[in-house]
């Protein structure tokens, strides 16, 4: 694996799928998974494992919902959509983003006194 890539935290994954979903529409998870690496220009890194279960965990909480339908190469896929809740959610999951990196923007951005 490319060394520069990262792992990604929990929260700030689901937070990228609610993401995916409400820009791009229903998609499967390996497809998810793919926009996200793509997205972020390779620098993130997302695994199977770790796709599908951010997608339970969403589904849990009743943000985004699933429907069976037929991948781009012609087989049974489960696509994920956002619901209204989730949009909610994504709203919030954002502000709260925002606020978090602009303070440690403001953190890294410090001065060293001598």
């Amino acid at each position: 694996m490319n060394e520069s890539r990262s792992e990604i935290l929990q929260g700030t994954l689901d937070l990228m799928v609610l993401k995916a979903l409400e820009a791009l529409g229903p998609l499967h998870g390996y497809g998810i998974a793919r926009r996200i690496e793509q997205i972020s220009r390779d620098a993130l890194r997302v695994n199977q494992g770790t796709i599908y279960a951010s997608l339970v965990r969403l589904l849990q909480r009743g943000w985004i919902s699933a429907a069976w339908g037929t991948s781009e190469n012609n087989r049974r896929a489960k696509f994920y959509s956002i619901t209204r809740a989730g949009k909610k959610q994504l709203a919030t999951e954002t502000e709260n983003w925002e606020r978090i990196a602009g303070a440690i923007g403001r953190m890294l951005s410090l001065e060293e006194r001598s």
